[in-house]
Order: C-alpha cells, then structure tokens, then sequence
C-alpha cells in the first residue's frame, strides 16, 4: 500500500472515530488491536532532511513513540505537553514522533515543522518514508494519537495507548524505567 493510500485510509477511518478518544488510559485504554513485538529494521529522515535509522533505539533504556497525523485534532493539542515531556525526560529515556501523514517532499512536512514550532516541541519526528516503515505502520496502527515504548533493543515493550494521554505515556515511562 503506497503512502498516499494510507493516509487517505487512515484519515477516512479517522474521520469516523474522531482520531482517538482522548480519554484512553494505559489500563482501560482504547488498545485496538495487539501490538508488534520489534520495530522495522529502517533508514528515514527527520523533520530536518537527516537520516534516523532504527539505531536511535539503542541510546536510551526506552523510547516514547508518539505516533501522529497532521490532520488530527487531539495529536496537535498534546503537541504543548509532548513538548514539555521531552525537556524533562530521564536521562535514559527520549521521546520521537512518527508524521503519519508526511513523506519526503510532502506539504504535510511543512504543516509538522509548524506545529511543532507552534507548540514548542522540539523532538526529533521521523518522516516515514522507509518502505520498512510504512508498512509497520499500515499493518498495526489504526488510529492516532498512538504512542508506544520501545527499549534499546528495538523490543515493543510495554502497554500501548491510543489517544492523547500524556499522563498515560509519563505513568507507562516511569514503569518501563524501574
């Protein structure tokens, strides 16, 4: 499925269901489906046009990964809190965003760049171009906001939550990291 169908798809699905209920918690939260256990073996670039590989795993005991559309509402709103998570994350922790929506040379790259500007959150955001990539994405995500944890291995760990809750992500970090 190219990158262009899923984002139509994902965005008329969206359409549907709201992106995500913005009440999702960790232990009731709307999980729509298993998760994967690794993540894709990739090369892509970030918001900037540098290339991230799966290797930015293997610096920090757990990743956050916020995986998220331009299109979609409550994405945009925790973008402020995403932000502020991000300065003050453990020293063995980080937080990456995926723009579901964006490819390379795609206007929904300029519209990410903005809101993330806008909302002070500076976090690397992975444009998923990577055919490896995409197809995780395609094949396990239905709705977005959805964050999940990775470890330094590349290993999904964890609970994962769909909508926005960054009290939720915060509540899951602290106890991936004991």
């Amino acid at each position: 499925m190219t990158k262009k169908i899923f984002a139509a798809l994902l965005t008329a699905g969206l359409l549907l269901t709201g992106c995500a209920d913005d009440s999702a918690d960790v232990k009731g939260g709307n999980v729509v489906q298993a998760m994967p256990s690794n993540m894709p073996t990739f090369t892509a670039k970030n918001l900037d046009g540098q290339t991230v590989t799966n290797e930015i795993f293997a610096s920090k005991k757990i990743t956050v990964v916020n995986i998220w559309g331009t299109f979609c509402p409550p994405c945009i709103g925790e973008m402020p809190e995403l932000g502020e998570m991000a300065r003050n994350m453990p020293a063995d922790a980080q937080l990456i965003g995926l723009v579901c929506d964006a490819e390379d040379g795609s206007a929904q790259i300029q519209d990410a760049k903005k809101i993330m500007r806008e909302a002070n959150a500076n976090f690397v955001n992975i444009i998923p171009s990577d055919k490896a990539l995409v197809d995780f994405l395609n094949n396990n995500f239905d709705a977005v906001p959805t964050t999940i944890f990775v470890n330094s291995k590349g290993e999904i760990v964890g609970q994962m939550i769909v909508g926005a809750n960054v009290d939720g992500y915060k509540d899951e970090l602290a106890r991936l990291l004991k």
